[in-house]
């Protein structure tokens, strides 16, 4: 989720830079007719009927012609940049190691929220955590222990529970383990060191699978209420 006013065109230039800075292109001309890039389809040489280019170069000038003059002169300004470490999202979370572990530098004087799914400025992001904090139907997260989390988890996936915090690799079970760890550290604010004693993982690898479960969480999102009341 990216705070339009102030970060999308820098983060759209960002991305788009990423092939020349990568070597994968030679140069920004090259960049034009690479087909791996939303550049091209806004520039017109590799059409894209589902991106939508048209809100992008809108924010550069009132006709098709001046817009694409400007939004060309505008990133090939933001070549020499280099790597722009502000537009890869929130990194605050990532580096403590979960939500649980982001009180601590607040109260030693670190400002502002962070979250590695948000960009954009300190109030908007606590705008969004605000407006996800209240899940739609009025549920409210519990603290509903582990094992009874893991084993309604396990059953409405389909998979075990010993499957669930054992080695097994099966797509159905690493989905598990990872919404499992989205709903423990990210939804109901545990500790992920707990999660990773239970499961013989390490804490590192619980955050990470944690991350990666809030792509799943979306389709899975009728069934939170019963696994954390």
């Amino acid at each position: 989720m990216v705070e339009e006013e102030r970060y999308l065109l820098e983060l759209v230039r960002d991305l788009h830079l990423n092939p020349v800075r990568a070597h994968v292109v030679p140069e920004l001309r090259a960049l034009a007719r690479y087909p791996w890039s939303g550049h091209r389809a806004l520039l017109g040489t590799g059409p894209r009927p589902w991106q939508d280019t048209a809100t992008i170069l809108a924010h550069f000038g009132p006709t098709r012609r001046r817009a694409l003059a400007a939004y060309r002169a505008f990133v090939a300004a933001g070549l020499p940049q280099g790597r722009r470490p502000e537009f890869q999202g929130g990194g605050l979370i990532r580096s403590l190691g979960g939500w649980a572990a982001v009180p601590a530098p607040r109260r030693s004087g670190a400002r502002g929220p962070a979250d590695a799914r948000i960009l954009g400025t300190a109030d908007f992001v606590a705008a969004i955590r605000r407006e996800a904090s209240d899940p739609p139907g009025g549920w409210r997260p519990s603290r509903v222990p582990l094992a009874t989390l893991a084993a309604r988890l396990a059953a409405s996936v389909g998979v075990t529970v010993p499957a669930l915090v054992g080695g097994t690799q099966t797509h159905a079970v690493v989905t598990a383990r990872q919404l499992l760890g989205y709903v423990w550290v990210e939804l109901l604010g545990r500790r992920a060191s707990d999660l990773a004693r239970a499961v013989g993982q390490t804490q590192g690898n619980v955050s990470w699978a944690a991350r990666r479960g809030a792509v799943h969480a979306a389709r899975w999102h009728a069934h939170l209420p019963a696994w954390c009341r």
